[in-house]
């Protein structure tokens, strides 16, 4: 009994020790404590990653005690009061409470073939070129008037003749692409402003659009091409998915976040 109870009295002073090795203090910034285990977890995640430089444990020790002194400057100085300090600190906050919450119901995402085949019926990816009359967010109606007029006037001749969309858009387009003729390439309707992609949607090759306005400006778009489903990225279509699949759970995540949250709205200062 006295051996049993011995050998457990030892094996807690042991066990007491290691944690106490773990959390030894490795150095000291202006009376802060930076602790071994700090540096053992800087020092494994720095290994993950190629660098110019040799990951040493001096090495990480030096970058925490150079991290050390920016926050203890930091705080001296307020920084954290200050409001874009502040709004990125409430981002990370936001981000990490999320995280933490939907984290198990994140990793259960599976996206099967059929859910890819599915989503790219409605979702084909076309080649397009496009003549763009550029707008910004802040134009008055005789801007838009004006752009407008202008873009009818191209469709008019790009529908007269269709041959020349080519020539029209490297002398008319405000496009980064007008000296390749407006073309675009091959794109995922994720990366097309949505009312680019509905303008398109269901169109044969040859298709010219009358013109489509979007946050950019006014839009001549014509069908270059379209993707079979046997010639897309399967992996890319795959996180594109995904994120859809995501984005719905955060949706009912905040849905019912709102439900417990007192919200009110002042309908008329939005408008």
């Amino acid at each position: 009994m006295y051996n049993s109870l011995l050998r457990l009295c030892l094996f807690i002073i042991l066990l007491f020790s290691t944690f106490s090795l773990a959390d030894d203090v490795v150095a000291t910034v202006n009376g802060e404590n930076i602790f071994k285990s700090e540096l053992e977890e800087q020092f494994a995640q720095n290994k993950l990653f190629l660098s110019h430089q040799k990951v040493t444990r001096q090495k990480v020790l030096d970058d925490l005690i150079n991290r050390k002194i920016g926050i203890l400057k930091a705080k001296k100085n307020k920084l954290d009061k200050e409001k874009v300090v502040n709004n990125k600190m409430e981002d990370i906050l936001y981000h990490a409470q999320v995280s933490k919450d939907l984290e198990p119901e994140l990793k259960k995402i599976v996206v099967t073939d059929d859910e890819v085949k599915n989503y790219y019926k409605d979702h084909p990816e076309y080649r397009t070129a496009h003549i763009l009359l550029r707008l910004t967010a802040e134009a008055d109606p005789k801007q838009v008037q004006a752009a407008y007029n202008e873009a009818m006037n191209l469709y008019k001749k790009v529908s007269d003749a269709p041959d020349t969309f080519h020539k029209i858009a490297n002398d008319s387009s405000q496009s980064t692409t007008a000296s390749e003729g407006g073309d675009l390439g091959y794109q995922p309707a994720v990366q097309l402003a949505p009312e680019y992609f509905e303008a398109i949607k269901g169109k044969n090759v040859g298709f010219i659009s009358q013109p489509v306005r979007t946050q950019f400006g006014f839009h001549i778009i014509k069908v270059l091409g379209v993707r079979s489903l046997k010639e897309i990225d399967k992996n890319m279509y795959k996180k594109i998915v995904y994120d859809l699949k995501r984005d719905e759970i955060l949706e009912n995540y905040f849905l019912k976040q709102r439900k417990s949250a007192t919200i009110k709205v002042m309908a008329k200062s939005i408008k």
